[in-house]
């Protein structure tokens, strides 16, 4: 029943040429579906067995990453026009609906970011284009793990930026941000039919890594432990991607020796202090991959 649901919204969406959202098919019966992820994984089941992509149905996922930074203009197919700035996050739009991507020739890198609230701390201090670094940049979050429209900018900037402009994930230093990272630069399990189109082979780890912990004077006891689920999601299938990351691969087994989990909020509390420190960590990780990109 719950199948047949789904096309029958799928097929409604094609004739009336009216896009629908995943979210919108779960409100619509909700008793049906009972969750969301019920519709998420049925959708991508349909499309898989169709050999189609999601678009090619009408559906899609309901935005939700962010992005700051003035170098980046979004033209949309209606005609509308979405302008970036320093100091906020302004809302990713879906593929479907963008024309095209206008950048600035100055820009110098761009930064994605796991967590939502350190993406408006970098905000808040206009990191974007911080007077600590060579040129201006772009910041982008997909509020964890991201969503189609964030992965789908992430790769059509790995495609089309040059080689010495620098894209680079500040994730937690554990199996979980290893993984987030791991779906921005290789694609996820649920999307496999869609990972080439939305895998940007070119993004780097900058941090945080366990190995940082010594030189970033924390003190262990202040982490937080990590717990038999961090174990068993170190040892998932995902993890086999990164053989060809060497450096990848020894953090995390760094990370399960010390037992301890390295995440971002060591450098980001409500402090100015920690505030500060997640700046000067960021300023220095980024020149560091702009001298290396060059």
């Amino acid at each position: 029943a719950q199948i047949l649901r789904v096309m029958d919204f799928a097929h409604q969406a094609l004739v009336d040429n009216v896009p629908l959202t995943k979210r919108d098919m779960y409100y619509k019966d909700v008793p049906l579906f009972k969750a969301q992820g019920t519709v998420d994984r049925l959708v991508d089941d349909l499309a898989v067995t169709l050999d189609l992509e999601r678009a090619d149905l009408k559906i899609r996922a309901a935005s939700k990453g962010l992005i700051c930074g003035t170098r980046l203009t979004i033209h949309l197919l209606e005609g509308e026009v979405i302008s970036i700035n320093d100091s906020e996050g302004t809302l990713i739009p879906t593929g479907e609906t963008i024309e095209r991507f206008e950048l600035k020739e100055d820009i110098s890198w761009v930064l994605v970011v796991e967590k939502e609230a350190v993406f408006q701390t970098l905000c808040r201090f206009q990191f974007a284009s911080h007077q600590s670094l060579p040129g201006p940049g772009l910041i982008i979050t997909g509020k964890g793990y991201p969503d189609v429209a964030t992965r789908q900018l992430v790769k059509t900037l790995s495609d089309n930026l040059p080689a010495h402009i620098p894209i680079v994930a500040l994730v937690d230093g554990d199996a979980y941000g290893l993984d987030i990272l791991s779906v921005y630069k290789y694609g996820s399990r649920s999307l496999r039919h869609e990972n080439e189109k939305l895998a940007a082979k070119r993004i780097e780890w900058l941090g945080i890594w366990a190995s940082e912990i010594a030189d970033l004077e924390v003190d262990l006891d202040t982490l937080i432990p990590i717990t038999l689920h961090d174990e068993k999601k170190a040892g998932v299938s995902f993890i086999s991607q990164l053989d060809t990351e060497c450096a990848y691969r020894k953090e995390l087994t760094r990370m399960l020796h010390i037992r301890r989990k390295a995440e971002i909020e060591i450098l980001s509390g409500s402090s100015s202090q920690k505030s500060n420190s997640l700046i000067h960590y960021l300023a220095h990780k980024v020149c560091h991959f702009i001298e290396m990109s060059a």
